[in-house]
């Protein structure tokens, strides 16, 4: 039977945290959360509704996902796949099986769960967050003839080559980091599609001007990188 671990970076997320933990099937093997400066007590619901939680104190989403893989490295027993999902229920945990069915059954590397209009709750994206996602597929699929609809942070990934892809990115980046190594190392890679809710609190990325011109601004960076790489 495999086993699955689900990293969670989160900042200021006590009041959805524990519904995102209890949300997520039982056929996980364990939940990290990993708390990233909040200010509240995100830390002590994570830990009281059964995750691991770690602690990062710089700043900044793949910061927290690679604290996350780091504690995984130092385990004796290696999982055999990794599942990152939001802190603010804005995603729905209990889809997990979705995202991972197509690793177990079809022995795909790589899987995202793509948030589809037609499943999409209305208000839980902003019109960045909708244009930043077609303009970034759009590119990747010019550039690299990439099938990928979406940036969605809900995905599943293969142990063994999420370390390959060997993730850098600290910040806003590293979802389309991600998804632009599977396509330079040829990973199989899928989507599928999940519902999407309006998150509990305020986004720290699209929910702000600043967040959200950061985060444009690193996606463009990436995909020009990597378009310019041999």
């Amino acid at each position: 039977m495999s086993i699955i671990k689900v990293i969670i970076p989160a900042y200021n997320e006590a009041d959805s945290i524990g519904l995102v933990i209890k949300d997520i099937p039982e056929l996980v093997d364990e939940v990290i959360v990993v708390n990233n400066l909040s200010t509240d007590n995100t830390a002590e619901v994570a830990q009281h509704a059964g995750a691991t939680v770690l602690s990062e104190s710089q700043m900044g989403y793949g910061y927290a996902c690679l604290k996350g893989m780091d504690y995984i490295a130092n385990l004796s027993q290696k999982p055999d796949i990794i599942v990152f999902m939001d802190g603010d229920y804005s995603d729905y945990p209990e889809e997990l099986t979705k995202i991972i069915q197509p690793i177990l059954e079809e022995n795909i590397d790589f899987v995202v769960g793509s948030r589809v209009r037609r499943l999409q709750e209305k208000g839980s994206m902003t019109p960045q967050q909708h244009f930043g996602n077609w303009l970034a597929t759009f590119l990747m699929r010019t550039l690299f003839g990439a099938n990928f609809t979406d940036l969605g942070p809900f995905r599943a990934i293969k142990y063994q080559k999420l370390l390959d892809l060997q993730m850098e990115d600290k910040t806003y980046g590293w979802t389309i980091e991600m998804q632009l190594k599977a396509l330079k190392q040829k990973l199989s890679y899928t989507e599928v599609p999940v519902k999407y809710k309006k998150r509990i609190g305020v986004s720290k990325v699209s929910g702000t001007i600043k967040g959200s011109i950061f985060a444009g601004v690193k996606i463009l960076g990436w995909i020009f990188k990597y378009s310019f790489k041999k």
